[in-house]
C-alpha cells in the first residue's frame, strides 16, 4: 500500500463524494419536477445553468455534511484499509448523508407550501407544534410516493457505494507512507476550507442563501440553485425572527408608523444616484466633524468637504448594520440588521417595497453598480430580489488592465464607467453606486502613492483615494445634461479602522455620514443637521424628494420633510444585543429585557442609568424599542414588506 500510495483509497474517495454530487443532482431535478409551475424557468438549458450555478452550495453542503468522513478517510494511519474500519467509514456516511438527503425530499412538497427552501427557521416552526405526530402521519400517507423515490435513491446510492472497495493492503515502506498521507491530508483539509466558503476568492463571508439570487432573473429560483441542507446549515446557528407581543397595533401605528405618505410635488422627476462608500466612516470626513473639538483632527475627504457645503448633511448618523450586505437592506429598503442579518435570512427573498421598486412604479429606470465580481458580496442577489433592471459589475465593465487584483475595478476608473453608463439610461433614473477602493488590504493604485499619504491608519489613503475619484467623477458628471436634474445621495455602508478615542467609543462604532446634494436649488438641499439620522432614513428621504405621494411601508422617517410627528431613532445591533436611540437616551435591549439606559452624550455608555428611577420618556424609549422590534419581525416573517 505504501509503495502504491494509498491510490485506491483517495479514488474511492473521491468516487464516493460524486456519487452525493450525482443524488444531489437527481433531487435538484425531482425538486423541479414537482414544483415546475411554481418556476418560471425558459427551457431545458436554463434549468441546467441553475443546476450548474448549485454545484457551489452543493459543495459546501456535503463538505460539511462529510467533512468527518472525509478526515478519517484521509487520516495518515495504518488501519485505513482494515474491514471494520472501512465497514465505521459507511456508517458514518449513510447516517450523515441519509439524514441530510431527507431534507430536500421534505421540501418537494413542503415547498409548494412554504415558497423557500426550509432552515433553521422551519426547524423552530415546527418545534412548536404540539401534534408534530400527527402532521408526520398525515404527509407520510398523503405524499407516500415521495418517500418511496427517497427509499429507492437511497438503496441505490448504497449499492453503488460497493461498487469501489478499499482492500486491506500492508505498509511496505512506513516513511513514505506517512510522509506523503501527511501531504495530502494538509492539502485535502485547505481544499475543504475554500470548499466550505464557496470558492478560493478573496471574500469577507462564506457564501449564504442570498448569494444563490445572483444567478437569476427571477427572485425564486434561487431555490432550485439552493439545497436544502446548505440552507438549515447557513442559518443553524443565526437567531430567528421570533415573533412577540409586548404591544398593540395601535400603540406601534401611533409611536412607530411603519406607514408612511408624503405629499410634495416637485417640477420635475429628479434622477436620483445613490452612492454608497465602502468602509467611509464619518470619522474621516471633515465637514462631519466641524465644532466635533477632536485634537489633533486632520479630514482625508477635501472633495466630499467642499460638495458639503453646498449640501444637506447630517453629522450625526448612524448605520443600521455591520457588513456591506447589511447597508444594502438598510439604505434601499430601509430594513435594519441585527442579530440575524435579514439578507442572510430566508425571509429575504419575499417582495419587498424599496426605493428600487417605488421608483420601478414611477417609470425610473434602475441600475446597480459595483466594480468587483457580478455576484460578490451578496450585491446582485439582493440587487435582483429588490428589482433593478440592470446590474454592472466588472464582467460589465470589460477591461481588467483596472483589476486591482484582489477586489476589482479601481474606484477611479470605475467611477468614470459608471458616469458614461448614466448618461445611456432614459431619464428619470435611479443609481446605485457601491464603491470598493477604501477596503482591507487598503491599496491605492501606483500612480497616486506618491500623491496620497494617507495618516496613521492604513484606510486613509484609500479614503484620499475615494474622494479624488469622486471628484473626477463630479467634475465629469456636470458635463453631462442629466446632473443639474439629480440628486445625490452619499453614505458609507459602515466603518472601518478607528484612530481618534471618539470613534472607539460603542456607540460610535456605527458613525457614518449621510449627505444630500443636487446642483438644482430648487430641492432645498442645503444646511448642516445634528439631530439622529440613519440609513434606514434615506429611503423614505429619497420618496418624498421624488414625489411619491402613495403610502408606504418604512421604519425610517423623510429628513427632507422632518416633520415633528416623526420621532428622530436609530436602531443597530453589535451582533448580539439591540442599540436603540431615541430623545435623550440609549437603550440596550437583550430581546427580552432592557440591560441598559444611558444618556444620548455616553457614547462610550459607561454610567447605565437602568438602576436609577425611571422618568416618563425612559419608560416611553424602552416601550418604543420593543414596538418597532416587535413590528419589524411580524412585517417579516409574516411577509409585509410590500403592503
Amino acid at each position: 500500500m505504501g509503495d502504491k500510495f494509498r491510490i485506491t483509497e483517495y479514488k474511492a474517495l473521491a468516487y464516493r463524494m460524486l456519487l452525493a454530487y450525482v443524488f444531489y443532482f437527481i433531487s435538484r431535478v425531482l425538486f423541479f419536477a414537482f414544483n415546475t409551475h411554481l418556476f418560471a424557468v425558459d427551457g431545458f438549458w436554463a434549468f441546467l445553468t441553475l443546476c450548474y450555478h448549485g454545484l457551489a452550495f452543493d459543495t459546501t453542503a456535503l463538505l460539511y455534511i462529510n467533512s468527518l468522513f472525509i478526515i478519517l478517510g484521509i487520516l495518515p494511519l495504518t488501519v485505513n484499509t482494515r474491514p471494520g474500519y472501512q465497514k465505521g467509514l459507511a456508517v458514518l456516511y449513510f447516517v450523515t448523508n441519509f439524514l441530510a438527503y431527507a431534507t430536500n425530499f421534505v421540501d418537494i412538497i413542503y415547498y409548494r407550501f412554504s415558497q423557500v427552501r426550509s432552515t433553521k427557521a422551519t426547524l423552530d416552526v415546527l418545534a412548536d407544534e404540539t401534534n408534530k405526530k400527527a402532521l408526520f402521519a398525515h404527509f407520510s400517507w398523503a405524499y407516500w410516493y415521495v418517500i418511496v423515490i427517497f427509499i429507492l435513491c437511497c438503496i441505490c446510492w448504497y449499492w453503488l457505494y460497493y461498487r469501489v472497495r478499499v482492500k486491506q493492503e500492508p505498509v511496505k515502506s512506513p516513511k513514505v507512507y506517512f510522509g506523503l498521507s501527511t501531504i495530502v491530508f494538509v492539502v485535502v483539509i485547505a481544499l475543504m476550507i475554500g470548499g466550505v466558503r464557496g470558492d478560493f476568492k478573496h471574500s469577507t463571508r462564506p457564501i449564504n442563501m442570498v448569494d444563490a439570487y445572483k444567478h437569476v432573473a427571477i427572485p425564486n429560483q434561487g431555490d432550485i440553485v439552493l439545497n436544502t441542507p446548505f440552507a438549515i446549515i447557513r442559518t443553524i446557528t443565526t437567531s430567528s425572527f421570533k415573533i412577540e407581543h409586548w404591544t398593540g397595533e395601535s400603540y406601534i401605528n401611533a409611536s412607530i408608523k411603519p406607514i408612511k405618505q408624503y405629499n410634495s410635488h416637485p417640477a420635475n422627476r429628479p434622477n436620483v444616484m445613490i452612492i454608497i462608500l465602502e468602509s467611509m466612516a464619518r470619522e474621516y470626513w471633515g465637514s462631519m466633524n466641524r465644532g466635533v473639538n477632536i485634537s489633533g483632527f486632520k479630514s482625508y475627504t477635501p472633495f466630499l468637504d467642499s460638495l458639503s457645503d453646498n449640501s444637506l448633511i447630517f453629522t450625526n448618523a448612524y448605520a443600521n448594520g455591520r457588513q456591506s450586505i447589511h447597508a444594502m437592506s438598510s439604505i434601499l429598503a430601509g430594513i435594519p440588521s441585527f442579530q440575524t442579518a435579514f439578507t442572510s435570512s430566508p425571509y429575504a427573498k419575499q417582495k419587498i417595497q424599496s426605493i428600487v421598486s417605488i421608483c420601478d412604479s414611477m417609470g425610473y429606470q434602475t441600475a446597480f453598480f459595483h466594480g468587483a465580481a457580478d455576484g460578490s458580496m451578496g450585491f446582485q442577489g439582493f440587487g435582483n430580489i429588490l428589482g433593478y433592471q440592470r446590474y454592472y459589475g466588472r464582467t460589465e465593465y470589460n477591461n481588467d488592465a483596472d483589476f486591482d487584483g484582489i477586489w476589482g475595478i479601481w474606484d477611479e476608473p470605475f467611477f468614470q464607467f459608471v458616469g458614461r453608463t448614466l448618461g445611456k439610461q432614459k431619464q428619470p433614473f435611479l443609481g446605485t453606486l457601491f464603491t470598493l477602493s477604501s477596503h482591507d488590504p487598503f491599496q491605492i493604485p501606483a500612480k497616486y502613492k506618491a500623491r496620497f499619504k494617507g495618516g496613521p491608519l492604513a484606510i486613509d489613503k484609500c479614503v484620499q483615494y475615494t474622494d479624488n475619484s469622486l471628484r473626477e467623477f463630479f467634475n465629469y458628471a456636470k458635463t453631462q445634461p442629466w446632473y443639474n436634474n439629480t440628486i445625490f445621495v452619499i453614505t458609507a455602508d459602515h466603518t472601518s479602522q478607528t484612530y481618534y478615542p471618539e470613534y472607539s467609543k460603542e456607540i460610535n462604532r456605527f458613525a457614518v455620514p449621510i449627505l444630500f446634494y443636487s446642483a438644482n436649488p430648487a430641492y432645498g438641499l442645503k444646511g448642516v443637521r445634528t439631530d439622529l439620522a440613519s440609513q434606514t432614513d434615506i429611503y423614505p428621504s429619497i420618496v418624498d424628494l421624488i414625489g411619491y405621494d402613495k403610502p408606504f411601508r418604512s421604519w425610517g422617517r423623510s429628513l427632507i420633510t422632518n416633520s415633528p410627528s416623526e420621532t428622530p431613532r436609530v436602531i443597530n445591533s453589535p451582533g448580539n444585543i439591540y442599540q436603540f436611540m431615541q430623545g435623550n437616551y440609549i437603550y440596550l435591549f437583550d430581546g427580552k429585557k432592557i440591560i441598559g439606559i444611558y444618556a444620548i452624550s455616553d457614547k462610550g455608555l459607561k454610567h447605565n442609568l437602568d438602576g436609577e428611577m425611571l422618568n416618563a420618556e425612559m419608560s416611553k424609549g424602552m416601550l418604543d424599542c420593543k414596538a418597532f422590534i416587535q413590528d419589524y419581525t411580524d412585517r417579516i416573517v409574516n411577509k409585509k414588506l410590500n403592503p
